[in-house]
């Protein structure tokens, strides 16, 4: 973890692996959407509504994840003023709003044919659009706030307080009546998912996982050079 405060590490490596990872990502986006609308089954009851959740699942813990992330990085600036975390942070935040709005859209379009409506005022779904709500209120501060170091310490603030509610959305289907299904997929117990709809859901999530290491990498460029510009100016 300490080779990460040196701004260079991560920069020689966006600089390196850029083109692979594009290559990567395009192979696997293919095959697991290959998989996911052709070759996995529907669902007896969904039907080929249930396709959409090769999107939505993976969208909803990439957001979860990233943000988890941007805690942290937080965290560490906050407390530690390990400064170049919060440029981690900031080159994440966008992705992880990105990933929380498609989350939420698709949840919509995957509830109408299963619950009869867009939305509902779920535990799931309200706690998950508070999370796309301080994903928002990150990113905007960060460009409303003109003063830097007041923008960093306000940001790692929210960062902090925004972790907060990603137990609460892991755990409302748990200690909440809820209309959204359970976890099928936990740690501390084996799937509850076919196999024929694991593999594809697995790949999908990798392709997104790498997609957004290789957003994060060119955002994380972008945002060195602009702090360069601007404190050398």
């Amino acid at each position: 973890m300490f080779g990460l405060q040196n701004p260079k590490t991560f920069f020689n490596f966006s600089s390196s692996n850029i083109f692979w990872l594009k290559v990567i990502f395009l192979l696997t986006a293919i095959v697991g959407l290959f998989f996911a609308l052709i070759i996995s089954p529907k669902d007896y009851l969904q039907q080929d509504a249930v396709r959409i959740m090769y999107v939505h699942v993976p969208s909803s813990w990439i957001s979860l994840f990233i943000f988890a992330v941007i805690g942290f990085s937080s965290f560490l600036s906050l407390i530690f003023k390990i400064r170049v975390f919060s440029v981690y942070a900031k080159s994440l935040a966008p992705i992880g709003l990105v990933f929380a709005f498609i989350s939420l859209s698709t949840g919509s379009l995957w509830g109408y044919p299963t619950w009869g409506t867009f939305w509902t005022w779920d535990a799931r779904l309200t706690s998950m659009m508070i999370l796309f709500f301080t994903y928002v209120l990150y990113v905007v501060l960060w460009r409303w706030i003109e003063d830097y170091f007041l923008a960093e310490k306000i940001t790692n603030i929210i960062g902090i307080l925004g972790c907060i509610n990603l137990p609460i959305i892991r755990y409302s289907v748990d200690w909440w009546n809820t209309l959204h299904q359970p976890s099928s997929i936990t740690i501390s117990s084996a799937p509850t998912i076919h196999a024929s709809m694991l593999f594809p859901l697995l790949l999908m999530f990798f392709s997104f996982c790498i997609l957004s290491l290789l957003i994060f990498l060119l955002r994380y460029k972008y945002e060195i050079i602009s702090f360069r510009n601007k404190f050398n100016d």
